[in-house]
């Protein structure tokens, strides 16, 4: 059986970073793709996305590394927690840049292990 790994973004203006990280995330097991819902990102960026969530949503699940994608369904910056409970991954991986002591209190209450990549160019 295939490891599960979860990570979470809002994915607006999708661009191969994202997917170089997707790239990334998927060698751990099977990449499951929580995306941000337009009202998270209005709350937490104080605007709205370029894209609508449901477009953003159809991006993701569009590329090829990505087993799954949904809507984050709870609220600020642990938005993903419902899903991370559902789900119950192997890993919650972020880059160095969304690391944070919270997301990884999180994975410890789940016991989840928590990886930070750090941001590789692609080549």
């Amino acid at each position: 059986m295939s490891k599960k790994v979860l990570v979470s973004g809002c994915y607006d203006l999708l661009h191969g970073g994202h997917v170089t990280f997707f790239e990334a995330a998927s060698k751990y097991g099977d990449l499951y793709v929580c995306v941000g819902t337009d009202n998270n990102i209005q709350l937490l960026k104080g605007h709205l996305p370029v894209f609508s969530q449901e477009e953003r949503l159809y991006l993701v699940k569009s590329v090829k590394f990505v087993k799954d994608a949904f809507l984050e369904t709870g609220s600020g910056m642990l938005a993903f927690e419902p899903q991370l409970k559902e789900i119950k991954p192997d890993f919650l991986i972020v880059n160095d840049d969304g690391a944070s002591e919270a997301k990884k209190e999180l994975c410890q209450k789940y016991n989840v292990e928590y990886l930070v990549l750090q941001r590789i160019p692609r080549e």
